[in-house]
Formats: C-alpha cells, sequence, structure tokens
C-alpha cells in the first residue's frame, strides 16, 4: 500500500470526507442527530422508549428496538420511488443489529425504542453513517448504553486499501468493507465485505477500520460535549 497514494477527489487513503454532526435537531423527537459527510445528508430521529401496547410485538425481558431507514426521493440523481423497498428494509435490519449490543434493553421491559432514519442526500456510505447518528441520536434521547457504536467503511481502490469511500469509489473499487464497533470493548456489531481481499489485505483494511471508526467516536462525543457548539467540518486524516 503506497501512503502517498492520492484518491480522485484529492483525499490521503487514510482521509474522511468533509464531515459535520449535530445532536438535538428535532423537537418532536425523544432524541436526534443530522449527519453530513461529503455530500450525504442524514437526520435521525429517536422516539422512546415508550410502552408498546401489542402483547404480540412486546418482549417481557427487554425493550423491542425497531428502526426505519429511508432514502427520500430526491436524496439521488436519479429519482428514488417513495416508500419502502428491498434495500431500506435490509438496510433497516442491519442497522437495528450494529446498535442492538450497545443498548440496555433490559431496563425497558414491554417497550419499544423506534429509530426512525431519512437520507435527505445519499453520496455513499450511507449505513455506516446512519449507524453513526443513531448513535447519536440514542445518546440525546438519554438512553442507557454500553458505549456508543461508530461505524465507517474501507474498500480497495486501484489496488490501494482506503478510508471511507465516495460514491464513484464504491461503484468502481474492487472491495468495499462497512464496519462498527464499540469502541470501548473494540468489539465488532457489523462487517459486511462486497468483493475480494487477501488476507493480508484484509488485516490491513481492518484495521484502517479500527482508526476510523476510533475518530469518528471522537467527534461523537465532542458533539454531545458541546451540544450545538463548535464546528467538526473538516477533512480528517489518521
Amino acid at each position: 500500500m503506497n501512503n502517498q497514494y492520492m484518491r480522485k477527489d484529492g483525499r490521503a487513503y487514510n482521509s474522511l470526507r468533509n464531515m459535520k454532526m449535530e445532536v438535538g435537531v428535532l423537537n418532536n423527537a425523544d432524541g436526534s442527530a443530522y449527519i453530513e459527510c461529503g455530500h450525504n445528508k442524514i437526520l435521525v430521529g429517536v422516539y422512546g422508549p415508550r410502552e408498546l401496547h401489542s402483547k404480540k410485538h412486546s418482549k417481557p425481558d427487554g425493550a423491542v428496538l425497531r428502526c426505519k431507514y429511508n432514502m427520500a426521493p430526491f436524496s439521488v440523481k436519479e429519482r428514488k420511488r417513495p416508500g419502502p423497498d428491498r434495500r431500506s428494509t435490509e438496510i433497516s435490519k442491519l442497522i437495528s443489529e450494529a446498535i442492538t449490543p450497545s443498548i440496555f434493553l433490559e431496563k425497558y421491559p414491554r417497550a419499544s425504542i423506534d429509530i426512525s432514519i431519512e437520507v435527505l442526500e445519499a453520496e455513499g456510505g450511507t449505513r455506516c453513517l446512519s449507524i453513526v447518528g443513531a448513535s447519536l441520536a440514542l445518546a440525546d434521547a438519554e438512553i442507557p448504553m454500553k458505549d456508543m457504536i461508530s461505524a465507517c467503511a474501507v474498500g480497495k481502490v486501484d489496488d490501494h486499501i482506503v478510508l471511507d469511500l465516495s460514491e464513484e469509489e464504491d461503484q468502481t473499487g474492487q472491495a468495499d468493507m462497512p464496519v462498527a464497533i464499540m469502541p470501548r470493548t473494540g468489539e465488532i456489531t457489523f462487517l459486511q465485505m462486497d468483493g475480494h481481499l487477501s488476507d493480508v489485505e484484509f488485516e490491513k483494511a481492518l484495521q484502517l477500520a479500527y482508526d476510523g471508526c476510533y475518530f469518528i467516536n471522537k467527534l461523537q462525543q465532542q458533539t454531545l460535549l458541546t451540544k450545538y457548539g463548535g464546528d467538526t467540518r473538516g477533512k480528517y486524516n489518521l
């Protein structure tokens, strides 16, 4: 891997795109977050915990975490048909599974915690950013958590392992691997891979993903500490 490799958008192999995070942006939600990363714009609202009256769906030993991921029709260049589709349903399930290990669901039996994710503009990496935003919104809602979940994607572009793939890199690259972790323990809560990496490349990619997640976690903490103050815009080299 050439550490001097420069990508088409001017970033180094280990650079994140411009990033901004805010919490408390929705008055009618119990917790909320807004994230920009490159041209991605994602809004997250958390509702609950609140009593789940349906005995069929409630759990006596803990809360039910329900996640809905949706892409607005204007979020992509070619207008998307409104409403849920197979991809959004799959990503909703993946996000829920990635976040569940961090929440003390047992504190809220027969309750529900609902996460609503709206992608306003998409430019690659929305599932990882949705995980980051959902974790921030849960913290903003003061729901007890073991740790915030941080996530980012790594991949292989032009035979180089790179961090935070853009939409073009995601479409034309040789591999894409989104990863989510609990930074405090390093536990992986979500990992997928599309494409092929050798054993050596996989180890490099995983280490780069950890570095990216730890850095994003610092931004998450900073966002919560400053609430509405400060500015996290900028290109970040690890």
